[in-house]
C-alpha cells in the first residue's frame, strides 16, 4: 500500500512523515506509539494502516526515506574536489545545516536508529544502510591532501579530533537554537564564529 502513500497529497504526506519521524526519534521503534503519530498528523488510525500494513512497515519506509534524503541532499552535495580536510568539513557542515533546517526530524530519527539498533532490518535496507555508511566515509576522507598536516602528528587521529570538534560545535548550535525558526535567524554570526574555530584547528594540526 506504500504506493498509495507515495501518491498522497504532498502536504498531508509531509504531515504524516514528520509526525512518524518525530515519534520514532523520541521513543525508538519499540516504544513508539502509532496513536500519537495519528493524533499529531491529524488523521484516523485506520488511514495510517491503509497506507502501511503495520508499524514495522512504516518504520522501514521511514528509514528508506531518511537515507534517500541524506544521500541526495547531504552527501551528494559535498565537494570532493576540495582536498583540504578542514575546508572539506567546513563546506560539509554548511550543507548538513542546510539539510537539517529543511528536514530536522530526519537527522533526529537517524540518530535514534544508530544509537538503538533495536530493529532487525530486511536485507535490502541493511545493504542500503551499509552503502550509505561507505558513501559518508568516502565523502569525508577520500582525496584528502595529507601533506597539509604536521609531520609530528598521527594524521588519522587528527582526522577524528577535527571531526569531533566540528560535530561538537554543530550540536552546541542545535541546542542553542532549538525551538527557533531557522528562517528568522541571522546565521552570519554563527558561521563567522565557526570559521574562527576552524582557523584554530588549522593552526593546531597543519604545517
Amino acid at each position: 500500500m506504500t504506493e498509495l502513500f507515495e501518491n498522497l497529497e504532498p502536504k498531508k504526506k509531509e504531515r504524516i512523515l514528520n509526525a512518524a519521524l518525530e515519534e520514532f526519534a523520541e521513543n525508538g521503534y519499540k516504544r513508539a506509539s502509532t496513536n500519537k503519530i495519528v493524533r499529531q498528523a491529524g488523521i484516523g488510525k485506520g488511514m495510517l494502516f491503509y497506507y502501511f500494513q503495520n508499524k514495522q512497515e512504516l518504520y522501514h519506509y521511514l528509514l528508506q526515506y531518511a537515507m534517500d534524503i541524506i544521500m541526495e541532499e547531504y552527501f551528494q552535495r559535498i565537494d570532493l574536489s576540495e582536498t583540504d580536510f578542514v575546508e572539506r568539513l567546513k563546506q560539509a557542515a554548511q550543507v548538513k545545516m542546510q539539510c537539517f533546517s529543511r528536514h530536522p526530524h530526519i537527522f533526529n530519527f537517524m540518530g535514534t536508529f544508530l544509537l538503538a539498533s533495536e530493529e532487525q532490518l530486511p536485507e535490502n535496507l541493511q545493504t542500503r544502510f551499509e552503502t550509505l555508511q561507505r558513501e559518508g566515509n568516502a565523502r569525508i576522507y577520500d582525496n584528502i591532501d595529507r601533506t597539509l598536516f604536521r609531520d609530528d602528528i598521527d594524521v588519522e587521529k587528527a582526522y577524528h579530533l577535527i571531526q569531533w570538534a566540528i560535530e561538537g560545535y554543530q550540536n552546541h548550535l542545535k541546542n542553542k537554537l532549538k525551538g527557533e525558526k531557522m528562517t528568522s535567524i541571522d546565521m552570519s554570526y554563527y558561521w563567522d564564529e565557526f570559521y574562527e574555530y576552524l582557523d584554530v584547528l588549522k593552526k593546531t594540526f597543519y604545517e
